[in-house]
């Protein structure tokens, strides 16, 4: 294990970024908001509700914790011609901008391999995280969402998982929201969504997402699709009301899973599914001539 600025972490070379001036164990200390996500841009997309809560505070702290190193990213148009390395360090610095932009408390990369995280590194990084966790005791943890589509988020949300369930007996978060990003939550049962109001500071939460142009110029509008997602998010989660919010991301409570540690993920995942299922049916029956 290598030493970074007075916690032990299995990856000498990751990365640990504050605000000038603050010391690790403030920065660590006063943590409310924690964001746990698999790659730099996730936390932006999936946790704005706890960037802009923290945002121009005194009293509350958001810390970005992103597990992957980033090589293994798509890369197209200005960033094509950019080796592994480079991609990564290219990432490392788009996340550190961001987290200056958003006056973050803490920024953390964890700097693991994507295939280590679904494989053998899995004991390394809940390692990390029983640290950080029993070390910040945040309110509220920002984590991906079991259904996502994506194999890397879903396996550092396991991992996280682990590592929360390892630490109750000392401490369990106020809230632990699953968050959407690859996969939205449009489909999850209207009573047991959580709404993430993303409306505050809407020029902040574009320049966030805009500000990891590896990944936008390669070929994907990560700033349009994040933004719209909220806005339709607001506009469709109720067909007769009018819109309580300009901004809204959905999250599943995954606070039961860290409580109950004989729940598994795949029967709380299908209760979900066979949730909807069951609404969707009842909608259709109650309408039949």
């Amino acid at each position: 294990m290598g030493m970074n600025r007075g916690i032990e972490l299995n990856n000498t070379e990751a990365d640990i970024w504050m605000p000038e001036g603050v010391s690790f164990e403030d920065a660590v200390s006063r943590t409310t908001c924690l964001a746990i996500g698999a790659h730099q841009d996730d936390l932006e997309i999936m946790a704005y509700e706890g960037i802009a809560r923290c945002y121009k505070s005194t009293e509350e702290w958001f810390t970005g914790v992103v597990v992957t190193d980033g090589r293994g990213s798509s890369r197209l148009g200005p960033y094509a011609d950019l080796n592994d390395d480079e991609m990564r360090l290219k990432r490392r610095e788009e996340q550190r901008e961001a987290a200056v932009l958003g006056q973050y408390g803490l920024q953390m990369q964890l700097d693991y391999e994507s295939q280590k995280v679904k494989g053998d590194g899995k004991v390394q990084l809940v390692e990390d995280l029983v640290q950080l966790l029993l070390r910040m005791r945040p309110e509220v943890v920002y984590l991906h969402q079991p259904a996502d589509k994506h194999a890397t988020h879903v396996a550092v949300m396991m991992c996280c998982l682990e590592a929360l369930r390892q630490v109750a007996g000392e401490y369990v978060p106020e809230r632990v929201l699953g968050c959407e990003v690859w996969r939205d939550l449009d489909w999850l049962g209207d009573s047991e969504k959580v709404a993430m109001d993303c409306s505050a500071y809407p020029e902040l939460a574009r320049s966030l997402v805009e500000v990891f142009d590896s990944q936008i110029s390669g070929g994907k509008a990560y700033d349009e699709g994040a933004l719209g997602r909220r806005r339709a998010n607001a506009t469709f989660c109720n067909s007769h009301s009018s819109d309580d919010c300009e901004a809204v991301s959905w999250a599943m409570d995954l606070r039961p899973l860290v409580v109950d540690q004989s729940l598994g993920v795949a029967a709380f995942v299908g209760g979900k599914i066979d949730g909807f299922k069951g609404e969707v049916l009842r909608c259709v029956d109650e309408s039949c001539l």
